[in-house]
């Protein structure tokens, strides 16, 4: 019986010598090492010495490129980490202040995340095409590698898709600044204040105590309680038969008397207290309501303190609360 001998397979990285080999037989199409080999009146060894140049040359821009995408990527988070106030427009005041404060450190820590981001993509892209451009220059085929990376860029796609969802939405969340540490939100899944946000998964603490690890690619609606400023308003409901005009210069009253108060005006409220009037009517008894603008998450504190002022001075005007 005789065997066959196959012919043995070329590999499909060549040895250092036949890099050298492929290196010194000429620069092929490359206007570069072309223009090199020219300078040195193509002497024997000068497609070798320009293609070593050629090679320099090209990790020397891809640095140079990768810095200044840096830099420009640097130059565009500062930019947006100073954006402009969105309080402008109220009274200028220490809570408004606070907003703006909090706004302003809210906005710097996207800023800062998102670049580290980008920054690290523009490594990736400029220094990933600079080894390519130096393999191909070193006759080494690419067609396989880019294949195989294809290969198991797919793999990894299938393999990892709730973890590649996680990501994005967490990139678009950070973007757009739905949430962030410190702010008291509802996912549906879960109520309660942001300790730690990433690009995969937020933790929450609830009332509680319990803390929870929601994947970002599974929150599909978020409310904010704590963005920009929050309301508080209680319902004040009295009996039907009760003057009306009365009782809401009273409600008044109390309201101005908050707005006067130094501890509440400069710190916790950002605009003066509003009596709405009456809000709800029914046999029995007569609602008006009140509501403050107060820093965020502040308007349980504020409510808390309007009641009790709401029922002081009730009880001295001698009016009764409806059942």
């Amino acid at each position: 019986m005789f065997l066959l001998a196959t012919p043995k397979q070329p590999s499909p990285i060549p040895d250092l010598e036949q890099l050298a080999n492929g290196m010194a037989n000429g620069c092929g199409t490359d206007p570069v090492c072309s223009a090199f080999v020219g300078l040195f009146q193509k002497a024997a060894w000068a497609p070798l010495v320009a293609s070593v140049i050629t090679i320099v040359l090209i990790v020397v821009i891809a640095i140079v490129v990768r810095k200044l995408a840096q830099r420009v990527i640097t130059r565009v988070v500062n930019r947006a980490a100073s954006g402009t106030s969105i309080t402008g427009r109220l009274r200028r005041t220490q809570a408004t202040d606070g907003i703006d404060a909090l706004l302003h450190e809210r906005r710097k820590q996207r800023a800062e995340t998102m670049g580290s981001v980008l920054r690290h993509i523009a490594s990736i892209v400029i220094m990933g095409t600079a080894i390519l451009t130096v393999l191909d220059r070193l006759t080494i085929p690419i067609a396989p590698l880019l294949t195989s990376v294809g290969i198991l860029g797919v793999a990894i796609g299938f393999g990892a898709q709730e973890l590649v969802k996680d990501f994005i939405a967490g990139m678009f969340m950070l973007l757009e600044d739905q949430y962030g540490v410190g702010d008291v939100i509802d996912t549906g899944a879960a109520i309660g204040t942001v300790e730690a946000v990433t690009l995969r998964v937020t933790r929450l603490r609830d009332a509680d105590g319990r803390v929870w690890y929601i994947r970002n690619g599974t929150i599909t609606r978020v409310g904010n309680e704590s963005q920009g400023w929050s309301r508080a308003y209680i319902d004040v409901p009295v009996a039907y038969d009760a003057d009306v005009p009365e009782v809401r210069e009273l409600l008044k009253r109390v309201t101005e008397e908050l707005w006067s108060d130094h501890d509440y005006r400069e710190s916790v409220i950002v605009e003066e207290p509003a009596v709405y009037g009456i809000e709800q009517i029914s046999d029995t008894s007569v609602i008006f309501r009140v509501s403050a603008k107060t820093l965020p998450s502040k308007q349980a504190e504020v409510a808390r303190e309007l009641r009790l002022r709401v029922k002081a001075a009730l009880d001295g005007a001698g009016i009764a609360l409806a059942a």
